[in-house]
């Protein structure tokens, strides 16, 4: 449906400022030279900014799971040995809040949304986690 696809690609160009003949020309133009690239950076957004980095997202995913892991020891080394895994459970909980919070803050989403998801996903995963262990008669 070219048609309706140039037309959206002319919405696009109005909404930036443009008048509806122009609008209407630079998307013609646009098209006419590269189509999909047109339509991939305009319409959907993807650019070479927005590109994934492979190196920069393996040594975030490092460093979050490495604040990840070394918040509990924390709290294992410094907490009473009676009823540590109330305190672990606690402090991981509040942990597992903070850093919903850094991360919806460095990736620009919502907050309250980011902190119950990672907080309710990490907590069903402890539980889960307990669990097995009960299961497998592991005890503290």
């Amino acid at each position: 449906m070219p048609d309706e696809e140039l037309n959206m690609l002319a919405q696009i160009y109005e909404k930036r400022g443009l008048k509806k003949e122009t609008a209407m020309q630079v998307a013609i133009e646009l098209t006419e030279k590269d189509a999909l690239g047109t339509h991939v950076r305009d319409e959907l957004g993807i650019n070479e900014i927005s590109q994934a980095h492979p190196i920069q997202a393996a040594l975030a995913s490092g460093a979050s799971f490495t604040v990840g892991g070394i918040l509990p020891l924390l709290v294992v080394l410094f907490s009473p040995v009676k009823g540590m895994e109330y305190w672990l459970y606690g402090f991981t909980i509040i942990f597992l809040m903070i850093l919903g919070a850094i991360s919806a803050k460095t990736g620009g989403s919502n907050m309250g949304k980011a902190i119950i998801r990672i907080t309710i996903w990490g907590t069903i995963a402890m539980v889960l986690s307990a669990l097995v262990g009960y299961s497998f008669g592991v005890k503290m």
